[in-house]
Order: C-alpha cells, then sequence, then structure tokens
C-alpha cells in the first residue's frame, strides 16, 4: 500500500494512525513534495475510479484563482483539470491510499481506510 499524504492534515494523520495500529504495510508519499504528475494522475484515477474533479479541493484558495468552479466537468475538460493538479497538488484531496489489489481509496473516513486495508489483505 501506499497513501499519499499531508503531514499537516489531521485525516491524514488519522489514516496513517489507524494503518499503524492495524500493523499494515505501508510507504508514505507526502504529495507535496513528492509532487503526481499527470500520470501518477491519472493511474491513481483508474485506481479510484473517480474524476480528476471528484478529488479536488476547489474550495482552496488556488481553486478559486484558478476559477475550478467554473471549469466543466466532462472529457472534454478532464486533461485540464489532471494538469491543475499535477501543477497545484494542494488541490488534490487527501488521503489517498493505493490498495494492493490494484484498488484505491479516498481515505478520509475510518471505513474508507479500513476498506484499502482489507483489500490489501486479500
Amino acid at each position: 500500500m501506499e497513501i499519499w499524504i499531508n503531514p499537516a492534515c489531521s485525516k491524514c494523520r488519522s489514516a496513517i494512525g489507524l494503518l499503524d495500529a492495524e500493523g499494515a504495510g505501508y510507504t508514505v508519499r507526502r504529495y507535496l513534495e513528492d509532487v503526481p504528475d499527470e500520470a501518477d494522475i491519472r493511474t491513481v484515477l483508474a485506481r479510484l475510479g473517480l474524476e480528476p474533479w471528484d478529488i479536488t479541493r476547489t474550495r482552496e484558495p488556488e481553486a478559486e484563482e484558478l476559477g475550478l468552479n467554473t471549469w466543466p466537468r466532462d472529457t472534454t475538460a478532464r486533461d485540464r483539470w489532471i494538469t491543475a493538479l499535477a501543477h497545484h497538488p494542494r488541490l488534490i484531496q487527501r488521503p489517498i491510499i493505493t490498495a494492493d489489489d490494484g484498488t484505491a481509496v479516498v481515505g478520509r473516513t475510518e471505513e474508507a481506510v479500513r476498506e484499502a486495508l482489507a483489500r490489501s489483505r486479500r
């Protein structure tokens, strides 16, 4: 498993605490320092089964500056959203946990983190 985190995020710290309590093996990616490129974002979106706007923090100041709330949420704008996430990683929802079965979850709840754990233990 890999978990994309911002150490300042309480949801990220909670997810790591639960993974540690469960004795899970994982690697940490501090995605503000080790910024995912467009290919990484496409891969994680495929694993999540989501679109880029689904994992975008649209209330962040950077999102407002970019006018993300006015961007179309369709296939014609998909690449534009992915480029924005690659250039502005603070906009990526967190934490994202990639499970060993090839799927991923946005681990903002204990249930989601446990789901990633279960998928990795199969």
